[in-house]
């Protein structure tokens, strides 16, 4: 068999569904041979963002694949997989390359080179003979370790070159976890259950650990507020008593409030990052910190106490130790944290109701945030958003209440980086209602590629919020370039867009037709046709704690 053809029997052979790509590459076909399905995106950066989505959904289990054409495809993926590694996501680049006697010559490009700052490993096959030691390396960096993408660079000539079938026998990898030391482990739980007021700071590890059983065990039993990461939004309920909600650009006031009280921050399947896109943690806190990825202890805080591990596993040790060392009951006086939180969570509440039910025209966006969570059953539903305003008025404000029913991210923030997140996840849970919701510049970004989910059939909902500008920027940005140029300004109709397309649409202007046009979109999307609803909103400059 050709190089070629190997790879596309070992995709199969790892349990690989689709393989995202721009047609104008030799593994296209032989992937479509091997049984795996070609999807044909119209760029490239969304086809990453789908594959994306799809591990996202997936908890890593199965994994999101996209090959690039040589040259200008590998070149325009690039801003998808810098997104993907910003946010620790674990997907499976396949550049085609140029043959090996043209490596190093200018301007052949060399995806192994120019991507080594957004992949966790990056190397290419340069022997038809590797192909299934180099595959099992990149399917062993996948399933190991803090998730991130990886990428092996296809050079033409190898993948048309014969391998002997003798030696491409290839065995699937399986994942491989660790548990903490059991030293750590003591340390740690003995200093959880010394603090007063402990909260606990959940991340995207507990996501791809599938680790929400055990974490909601652990708060009921020490009785401590939880908060998530943005890119761990969903890991634990958000109707849940001890939830204080999410922590990125924006927050919640519960979380503001714990984090300014608490005297132990303990930080689960979380990175620890001092970034502007999430909650920084006040100084003066006992830290606890544990991590699957050695390189996040005291990277940015001192870790009082750090335990390596996968966090579900962590988490059932820390379960077992804590019971031997405070007894079954774990922490006293339940009652107490419950009723501090939904004090502080009413007073929260009853300060953003009135935009959150408002009736304004042009709409309120988080109008539509809150309408949102009314139309469509949570649990049955996977919302993501975009970035800029989107993002920070639905983090605080969308209540998560099952795992994965909310995709948050932002430690980059590419405009339209959403709807391919939404098509992803309805490849990996076609059961479910993928919601995408963006701004108008985000959706001038990557619209077109609302045709790929017409033409390959994968419905989703896209919810456009449309305020005719780059919202994000305030008043007071740029005012002679806005004044005299008209720069932030943006115009179209994208229903019309949609609709040119083949998609579903509908164009909503009043507050009271926001519920109706959502279940009727969603209607649409279930009967298997994409739908975009563009909702025209007013400028919203009010965010909730706004970190910066």
């Amino acid at each position: 068999m050709k190089g070629v053809d190997a790879v596309a029997n070992i995709l199969k052979q790892e349990g690989v569904d689709f393989i995202g790509c721009i047609p104008f590459n030799t593994l296209v076909e032989a992937a479509a041979v091997a049984g795996v399905r070609p999807i044909i995106f119209r760029q490239e950066r969304v086809g990453v963002n789908a594959a994306d989505g799809f591990s996202r959904v997936t908890n890593g289990q199965r994994t999101g694949v996209f090959t690039m054409q040589a040259q200008a495809g590998a070149e325009n993926g690039f801003p998808g997989v810098a997104q993907a590694y910003a946010d620790s996501v674990p997907i499976l680049l396949l550049p085609a390359s140029d043959r090996r006697s043209r490596m190093g010559v200018r301007p052949t490009f060399s995806p192994t080179r120019s991507y080594q700052e957004v992949t966790k490993w990056v190397d290419q096959i340069n022997l038809v003979e590797r192909v299934p030691e180099m595959m099992r390396r990149a399917f062993s960096h996948l399933r190991t370790g803090r998730p991130s993408p990886v990428m092996l660079e296809l050079p033409s000539d190898v993948m048309a070159s014969e391998l002997d079938e003798g030696i491409s026998h290839y065995v699937p990898v399986k994942p491989r976890r660790t548990e903490g030391d059991p030293q750590d482990v003591a340390e740690a739980a003995k200093a959880v259950l010394a603090a007063r007021r402990p909260v606990i700071h959940a991340g995207q590890g507990i996501l791809y650990a599938q680790a929400w059983e055990e974490l909601r065990e652990l708060a009921e039993l020490l009785q401590a507020p939880v908060m998530t990461t943005l890119a761990g939004k969903s890991a634990f309920p958000e109707d849940h008593p001890l939830s204080i909600g999410t922590g990125g650009m924006t927050t919640t006031g519960p979380v503001v409030h714990f984090l300014r009280e608490a005297d132990l921050v303990f930080g689960i399947g979380c990175s620890f990052n001092m970034t502007i896109y999430g909650v920084n943690i006040p100084p003066g806190k006992v830290m606890v910190h544990s991590t699957n990825d050695e390189s996040d202890i005291n990277k940015d805080y001192h870790a009082d106490y750090a335990i390596i591990g996968d966090a579900k596993l962590v988490l059932k040790q820390l379960l077992q130790e804590i019971r031997a060392q405070a007894g079954t009951a774990g922490r006293r006086n339940k009652e107490e944290p419950v009723r501090e939180i939904k004090a502080v969570k009413d007073e929260w509440m009853k300060e953003w109701m009135p935009k959150l039910t408002s009736e304004e025209v042009p709409i309120n966006p988080y109008r539509v945030i809150w309408d949102l969570m009314q139309a469509v059953d949570r649990r049955q539903t996977i919302v993501t958003h975009d970035s800029g305003s989107p993002r920070d008025q639905m983090s605080p404000f969308y209540e998560a209440i099952s795992p994965r029913g909310f995709i948050g991210w932002g430690k980059s923030t590419q405009l339209g980086y959403g709807l391919g997140l939404a098509m992803g996840a309805r490849l990996a849970a076609p059961e479910k209602l993928a919601v995408s919701v963006m701004g108008d510049a985000a959706f001038g970004m990557v619209g077109l590629d609302l045709e790929t989910a017409v033409r390959e059939g994968i419905p989703t909902l896209t919810i456009v919020l449309n305020n005719s500008r780059m919202g994000i920027y305030g008043p007071d940005a740029f005012p002679v370039a806005r004044e005299h140029y008209g720069a932030g300004r943006l115009s179209g109709n994208y229903a019309e867009v949609a609709q040119a397309m083949g998609g579903y649409n509908e164009r909503i202007e009043k507050p009271e037709e926001i519920i109706p046009a959502i279940r009727r979109g969603s209607q649409v999307v279930a009967s298997g046709q994409p739908a975009l609803l563009e909702i025209i909103t007013k400028h919203e400059g009010a965010f909730s704690y706004k970190t910066r």
